[in-house]
């Protein structure tokens, strides 16, 4: 008699440990294939993959750069229709003291500028503007002291060697009548103030180089509507 109890219970404990390896034998097939095998896939289905691979990329692709149709077409047309800025052009004169001090009274100075037009304005320089129009400068003075700017509330107490008058080009006028503007007010500050003319680099203002400079302008504005 016990030894059949034996028997049932080495019978018993066979049966479960059958069933456990069963069930992690199944367990593994339903999680993948084991690392050692390899699945070989068939012309179509590599057809197919290639396929899915093209369409991934194509989608990730979309996604990372938020690219459609219609935004590419926008952006191109908006490319070819690109007007690029032109180059500017700034045109410089000086005007200094001939005086034995070599330096002009700050409030003379300042009358002298609003007598040919000019105002007091952005970056606390002088400006003469097209009408009242402050957005739109054809030329400004700058002090020859840095930083360039006036003082208005010490001006008396101020003695300045002289002023830089420049514009900018393209500006809101054609560019001969701006620079034209620009030296009828140079040549009037020069004879209220008993200034002398001078040119960027330093050099006495010849008409030669008025003139030249007038030619430059000229150019500068041809290629302007050229281009």
């Amino acid at each position: 008699m016990d030894g059949l109890r034996w028997l049932l219970l080495v019978v018993g404990l066979l049966v479960v440990a059958a069933v456990y390896w069963y069930s992690r034998r199944e367990a593994s097939r339903a999680s993948g294939p084991e690392p050692s095998s390899r699945l070989e896939p068939s012309l179509g289905d590599s057809a197919e993959l290639e396929g899915d691979a093209e369409q991934l990329a194509n989608d990730e692709f979309s996604e990372d750069f938020d690219v459609d149709d219609d935004a590419s077409e926008i952006e191109v047309e908006d490319s070819v229709g690109v007007v690029e800025k032109p180059r500017e052009k700034i045109v410089t004169l000086r005007l200094v003291a001939r005086r034995q001090a070599k330096t002009f009274a700050g409030d003379e100075l300042a009358l002298g500028m609003r007598a040919v037009g000019m105002r007091h304005g952005r970056f606390g320089i002088f400006h003469r503007y097209v009408g009242d129009d402050e957005n739109r400068v054809v030329y400004s003075a700058a002090s020859l002291v840095e930083p360039g700017s006036f003082d208005l509330a010490n001006l008396k107490e101020q003695r300045l060697p002289g002023i830089s008058l420049f514009m900018v080009l393209p500006g809101p006028l054609e560019g001969a009548e701006a620079f034209d503007m620009m030296m009828d007010a140079a040549r009037s500050l020069a004879k209220s103030l008993q200034g002398e003319l001078l040119d960027e680099s330093g050099s006495t203002l010849s008409i030669q180089r008025e003139r030249y400079l007038r030619e430059e302008i000229i150019q500068y504005q041809h290629g302007i509507r050229v281009a």
